[in-house]
Parts: C-alpha cells; sequence; structure tokens
C-alpha cells in the first residue's frame, strides 16, 4: 500500500515512514525539503498521486495564534483537495488530547479547526489525538518561566513516548477509516509539576519546581483533567521510567 506522510521527516513522520516500510507498505516522506509544501500546496497533488493513505503530521513553524491557525486551514484544506482528486481512502492527522477544552490556546484552537474541517471533508479520516509527548517536558519546564525555580500547575498530564505515538499512527494508518476521534496516552497520569520535576532531576537539572494551581499551560487557563482522556484510550507501551533509561537517564526514583 502506498501511504504518504506529511510531515515526514519530523520526530514522529520519520518514525512512522520507518514503520510502515518495515511492515512492507511504500510509505514516502512528503515535506518542503522533498518539493511538497502543504500550504503552499507545491507538489501536493503529484505525490498524493495512487496513494491510499495520507498521513498529516507536520507542525507549525510558528505557535503565534493567527500563523499557527493559517497554517493548519491551510494545509488541511489543501490536503483534503489533493486527497479528493488523487481518490485516497483514509485521511489520517496528528491532533492533541484535550484540543476542545483549552479555547485560551491559540494553537489548540488551531488543532480544532484542523480537526473540523477533516470532519466536514469529503475524504475518510481517522484523527489521532495524543497526550504530551514524554520528549516534550523539557520544554514545558522551559516555557514556564526562567530563574531557578518554575511554576507549574498539578493539573494532569499523562505523557507518552514519541515511539508509541508513532506505532499507534501506523496501526491506525493501516486500518479502516473511524471517521472519528481516537485518544492515545501513556500508561500513567501525574501531576505536571510532579512529573516534569521528575525528568529534570532525572537529568540532574537543579531548577525548582514550585506547585501553583494559578498557572496556566502556555498561557491558558487549565482544569485539572483537561489534557487527559476523558474515555477510552489506546495506552502506550512505554512507561516514564522505561523512557528515561532509553534517554540514558537515571530511573525515576521512588
Amino acid at each position: 500500500m502506498k501511504i504518504i506522510v506529511i510531515g515526514g521527516t519530523g520526530a514522529i513522520g520519520s518514525r512512522v515512514v520507518n514503520n510502515l516500510n518495515a511492515r512492507g507498505h511504500e510509505a514516502i516522506s512528503a515535506s518542503p525539503r522533498s518539493g511538497v509544501n502543504a500550504v503552499t500546496g507545491e507538489g501536493l497533488a503529484d505525490a498524493l498521486r495512487g496513494a491510499q493513505v495520507v498521513v498529516d503530521v507536520a507542525n507549525s513553524p510558528s505557535w503565534e495564534d493567527n500563523a499557527v491557525l493559517e497554517f493548519f486551514q491551510t494545509s488541511t484544506q489543501n490536503i483534503l483537495a489533493a486527497a479528493k482528486a488523487a481518490g485516497v481512502g483514509h485521511y489520517v492527522a496528528l491532533s492533541i488530547v484535550g484540543a476542545d477544552r483549552l479555547p485560551d490556546s491559540g494553537y489548540m484552537r488551531a488543532k480544532v479547526a484542523q480537526e473540523n474541517l477533516m470532519k466536514a471533508g469529503d475524504v475518510p479520516y481517522t484523527i489521532v489525538r495524543a497526550t504530551q509527548f514524554m520528549e516534550f517536558l523539557g520544554g514545558i519546564a522551559d516555557a514556564s518561566g526562567g530563574g531557578d525555580e518554575i511554576r507549574l500547575t498539578t493539573s494532569l498530564l499523562q505523557p507518552i513516548a514519541a515511539d508509541d505515538v508513532a506505532a499507534a499512527v501506523t496501526d491506525v494508518a493501516l486500518e479502516s477509516p473511524a471517521n472519528a476521534t481516537l485518544d492515545i496516552a501513556g500508561p500513567v497520569a501525574y501531576p505536571m509539576a510532579e512529573i516534569v520535576g521528575a525528568y529534570l532531576q532525572a537529568k540532574g537539572d537543579k531548577r525548582r519546581i514550585i506547585a501553583d494551581d494559578q498557572t496556566g499551560y502556555f498561557g491558558a487557563a487549565l482544569a485539572k483533567r483537561a489534557l487527559v482522556p476523558a474515555g477510552e484510550a489506546r495506552i502506550g507501551a512505554t512507561s516514564f521510567d522505561q523512557w528515561l533509561q532509553r534517554q540514558g537517564l537515571l530511573a525515576l526514583a521512588k
């Protein structure tokens, strides 16, 4: 089966391409680097010709509210049009658990806009919503203030390893379209302050975490369970301790 992976050179996309090829399919990475630009439409029609599935794991280069909305709306509209013209039978896109619960976040609003376009489109689809990647824990810390102290909420995170995200997206790409949203998450939910603190400790980072529930998430107000699945979810196989070990870091102190 021919499968085009938009954003196939990124952290998730490259893993998906490798997974699909290892399973005997013809997975092709499509990105501006290979002459395919979903925002401008350049190369998109040619890339999708003869494909049975398109997987979209591309991310916006800017998180500014207007720019990220423009990115996801324009790229999704272009992919839908090209996929319909090419007779693609399944459009898979990666989104975020809780995107619809953080209306104060421009990035989350943009992901919801992407999802809504897919739902209203003419191409059979599956939306895979993932919780925050374990690989993103350091980014959460860095974005939460400078200096020796970091204030973070105790709202829950259920982080998932990027390898498990890619494995789930691979599986979904080979399944029939669900025409629905599927949640994927890591094995355990932790208070954000606790899990980010554990990651910093494992790295030997001396910054101190202060639990503060008045602190939002990238400027957005955050309810206790806004970022964890509200119902059923596929659960990744990799625990936080296992992920730390794979990074060459110390196991989480008990």
